[in-house]
């Protein structure tokens, strides 16, 4: 459970995105990753925690709305996948994996004593990879990209002996119409060695891991190279499907592996918790001795019609779960501490470490979170310091081993490096911000940026390097809306470095894209503090329009009790966020920047994407023992239908779903005259919705 203060989970939700988009880019996009997998996670890790804690602050760009990477620059062509391809939730500890076991239960309403098995199997470090077989024969492969769109590496996948041009079914069997088989392309211990050996005889590229070399040697435009490379393949699940011949994942799997297509040796059956925890330790003793590097073990439920019900969750599926081996630590010298400064002022301090290796990756920086987290390692430049590669963020300062030593303590700035105006803490607050505002080039430059980033308004060609010039030149001064002006300053940007006819075009026409951004987004954009993506989603979903939002945070700002209740009403929004939404419209400068804006783009009235049912638009009560489902499963039901599960019964309240033992709901509802169904009722109505 995280100590973290809801403002600073807010501001190390927005760094946490900001390094993960990083790693992500290097890791699916470039193939070069500067972490290992087990730092990765534990970033990933430490983002979930703090969304668990504070589910208002979830980001648009959080990793935990996002699978892998978009692809970059490459001369592959890119393929949508028909099923999305998903990531996993990770967990880290025998608890992790029995509150895994217990969620589905929940969900699920099954007793404790109901059967409930798992498959598990150990974890390919390698690049997934989609094969699409049409009546057994391969007509596609693709890479994962962003679980969306991936890369077609049809032609050199013919060049991996695990992977069948034509699946071979047996006798009399008919092969589905389509089936695209889901796993990992990976290279062998000992052919990574061999691989390094040749490049480096040849002066050519040493890769750091098998899992690059892979990724490296499967996105080739000449499929030549990656003949030239001994590539593997294990299936572990599969995507769109015209027919499963199944029940279960075990069984599934076990005909993929009799089609030909190879599965891993050690995937089995668990019935119960203790069950998949002594398989994941005995593959984790085995770990070295495998032919192959793995980072953990996976388990699904086992029963392919409870993983429907389950359903998913963001990018994950409930039904699947990654239990990680553990990390590494290692010793350094702090060498310097730097302090950055964000969007909102807030000073940031990073230690610049003596590089070390752990686990066969150098690290060069560590976060040292804020001024209290420096004083209470009494951290100082020179100090000698444990560093650890799992944990609440990675890399991170677990101790100083050299804190007894008489030095100086580190003097935590109290002016901002960038503009020197002065930084304090907001009392209740540990952090530290910068009071220049927008004065300070550092917030103008960071909030430009976060405006503009693909989890915002995503304006394609506004980069750092661009915003920084044209703030320089003082064509953004006024914020965001300047962005909409720009067309002004045509003549002047065309044959500035850089800056040719076709460049400016295309830069102009990506701005005027945007002219009509979807609601949440310009809202998130905005950068309101504890604001996040989600918040913004759910605000829209209540209020549609920016303005009728606008008015309710100001009479809620004002006093007005009605406003207030009805903002808090919104799931996720309480008294910090309507305060942050009060206190930005207080600001005169905020509405100047707000009307500004609203003046150069149109946002249409927010709608969101749900099948139509007899229930779409209308607020679902859902109350008494539910026999059928869980009240989770339920709500997810009501989302999908395009209705707002509530939890109260009001005069806005459309239905209520009663199962035994409802009560004083059902008195208000008969109070109210609201219309009142059962369980099979409601069955009916998600199963004949469009």
């Amino acid at each position: 459970m995280t100590t973290t203060s809801e403002a600073d989970a807010a501001n190390e939700l927005m760094r946490l995105a900001r390094a993960i988009a990083r790693h992500n880019r290097l890791y699916h996009a470039e193939d070069t990753p500067e972490i290992t997998d087990a730092e990765y996670d534990a970033l990933v890790r430490r983002n979930a925690e703090l969304e668990a804690a504070y589910p208002h602050l979830v980001r648009a760009d959080s990793p935990s709305q996002a699978v892998g990477h978009e692809i970059a620059a490459s001369p592959l062509s890119k393929v949508p996948h028909e099923v999305r391809m998903m990531s996993l939730d990770n967990a880290f500890s025998d608890e992790e994996v029995a509150d895994f076991v217990a969620r589905v239960r929940r969900f699920l309403a099954l007793a404790p004593d109901a059967p409930l098995a798992f498959t598990a199997e150990d974890k390919i470090d390698g690049l997934s990879c989609s094969l699409r077989y049409e009546k057994g024969r391969l007509v596609r492969a693709a890479t994962r990209g962003d679980g969306t769109v991936g890369e077609d590496v049809t032609p050199n996948v013919a060049h991996i002996a695990d992977i069948p041009q034509v699946l071979t079914g047996s006798e009399g069997e008919i092969l589905p119409d389509v089936f695209e088989i889901r796993g990992e392309v990976y290279m062998s211990k000992a052919d990574f060695a061999a691989l390094n050996a040749a490049q480096a005889e040849a002066g050519g590229k040493i890769f750091a891991t098998p899992r690059n070399a892979a990724a490296g040697s499967l996105r080739q435009k000449d499929a030549g190279v990656t003949a030239q490379r001994k590539l593997r393949f294990l299936a572990h699940g599969w995507g769109a499907a015209s027919a499963v011949p199944e029940t279960s994942q075990l069984a599934m799997m076990q005909r993929i592996a009799a089609w030909g297509v190879p599965v891993s040796p050690d995937l089995t059956i668990c019935d119960t918790p203790g069950a998949m925890l002594a398989h994941y330790r005995g593959i984790g003793e085995r770990r070295e001795a495998l032919p192959y590097d793995i980072d953990g073990v996976v388990y699904k439920v086992n029963d392919l019609a409870l993983q429907q019900r389950l359903g998913f969750v963001a990018k994950a599926p409930r039904w699947a779960l990654a239990h990680k081996f553990p990390a590494e630590r290692a010793e350094t010298t702090l060498e310097a501490i730097d302090i950055q400064v964000g969007r909102t002022g807030k000073l940031t301090p990073v230690g610049r470490l003596a590089p070390v290796l752990v686990g066969g990756v150098t690290v060069t920086n560590v976060t040292l979170h804020n001024r209290d987290e420096i004083v209470r390692l009494g951290a100082r430049p020179g100090d000698r310091v444990v560093i650890q590669r799992a944990g609440d963020v990675i890399p991170q300062v677990v101790e100083n081993l050299t804190r007894a030593e008489e030095r100086p303590a580190y003097p935590f700035p109290d002016h901002c490096p960038v503009c020197g105006s002065e930084a304090v803490a907001e009392e209740g607050e540990v952090d530290v911000r910068c009071t220049g505002g927008l004065v300070c080039r550092a917030q103008q430059f960071e909030r430009l940026r976060h405006f503009v980033s693909r989890a915002a308004l995503d304006i394609e060609g506004l980069g750092e390097k661009t915003i920084a010039e044209f703030l320089d030149l003082g064509w953004l001064a006024a914020g965001p809306g300047d962005i909409f002006r720009l067309h002004r300053h045509r003549a002047d940007l065309v044959g500035r470095e850089g800056w040719q006819e076709k460049s400016v075009a295309s830069l102009l026409a990506a701005i005027e894209a945007k002219r009509n951004p979807d609601a949440a987004r310009l809202l998130f954009a905005l950068g309101i503090r504890h604001v996040g993506a989600v918040t913004a989603r759910d605000l829209m979903k209540r209020f549609y329009e920016l303005p009728a939002l606008r008015a309710a945070a100001e009479r809620a700002h004002a006093g007005d009790a009605e406003a207030a209740a009805e903002l808090t009403a919104v799931e996720g929004v309480g008294p910090v966020v309507v305060e942050a939404l009060g206190d930005f419209f207080h600001e005169p400068h905020n509405r100047t920047v707000w009307d500004d804006l609203l003046g150069e783009v149109a946002p249409p009235r927010y709608e969101i994407e749900t099948r139509a049912s007899a229930v779409s638009g209308k607020t679902v009560v859902f109350t008494g023992k539910l026999e059928t489902m869980s009240r989770d499963e339920a709500k997810a039901q009501a989302e999908r239908l395009g209705a707002r599960a509530a939890g109260t019964v009001s005069p806005k309240t459309d239905l209520i779903v009663a199962g035994p033992g409802a009560g004083s709901k059902l008195k208000k509802a008969a109070e109210l005259g609201i219309e009142v169904i059962d369980e099979a009722a409601w069955a009916e109505i998600v199963r004949t919705a469009g």
